[in-house]
């Protein structure tokens, strides 16, 4: 289903204190400007079968997001390949393409526009979206006054209505109440014996050990391991206690 072969990202830091537009032209056209190298990933490698659950782990900064970022095509490597085999429904930063001055109901069927659903389909499956997510009468209130996580109850209940090919998820099951997070577990196992490709970054080692069939480690960027679930845990356990 997705197959990475040597990509890399890379960000070039400013380290001048430029404030001002002016003052930036004007080095710009000196050639005065003075950049730091970042790499976000670097030499990424690996291959996910159909119907397979990633984890994907590692400390903050190791290029977890950035990864996601890029399978699902919002970002592109500046060297390496990707290959995509399947229609993509990302679940990546909070209330990424929702309107905040639209009510619930109308982000259900922008949101759900977005991934690629019909407004006869969204509505078919109205119901069970409220449902799912359990906003009630906040559906028609605008999603600016949500909490963070019924924002996410939301925009999981319109990413998971249908059976993605490819579902990508970042920490999406460590937001909201103990109750959503027992309901998306429930789904994305549900999603899983329908033969989804998941891909799922958390720093929730148990939640890992649960879900998925093989994980990839990363660190500042490069590939520590990818095998399965039980080996890399361990590894990563007895590296962070090494290393703090």
């Amino acid at each position: 289903m997705i197959k990475i072969v040597n990509i890399s990202i890379r960000y070039r830091l400013a380290t001048d204190r430029i404030n001002s537009l002016k003052e930036y032209v004007i080095k710009f056209l000196k050639r005065d400007l003075h950049y730091q190298t970042f790499e976000a990933l670097n030499n990424v490698s690996f291959e996910v079968e159909r119907g397979q659950v990633i984890g994907i782990i590692g400390r903050n900064g190791a290029g977890k997001s950035t990864l996601l970022k890029v399978i699902a095509g919002i970002l592109k490597p500046y060297k390496g390949k990707i290959q995509v085999n399947g229609n993509v429904v990302p679940m990546l930063e909070l209330g990424s393409g929702f309107d905040h001055d639209l009510t619930g109901r109308e982000n259900i069927y922008l949101n759900g526009a977005i991934l690629g659903y019909s407004k006869k389909f969204l509505t078919s499956k109205y119901e069970e979206i409220l449902e799912f997510s359990d906003l009630g009468t906040f559906i028609d209130t605008p999603i600016r006054n949500y909490s963070s996580g019924m924002l996410m109850r939301l925009a999981f209940s319109i990413a998971t209505v249908v059976h993605p090919e490819i579902l990508i998820v970042d920490e999406i099951l460590s937001v909201g109440d103990e109750n959503f997070q027992k309901k998306s577990k429930n789904r994305m196992l549900e999603l899983m014996s329908g033969g989804t490709t998941v891909l799922f970054v958390s720093h929730d080692l148990k939640q890992i050990e649960e879900l998925c069939d093989k994980v990839l480690w990363l660190e500042k960027g490069n590939v520590m391991m990818f095998d399965k679930t039980e080996k890399v845990v361990v590894a990563y356990h007895d590296f962070m206690s090494s290393n703090g």
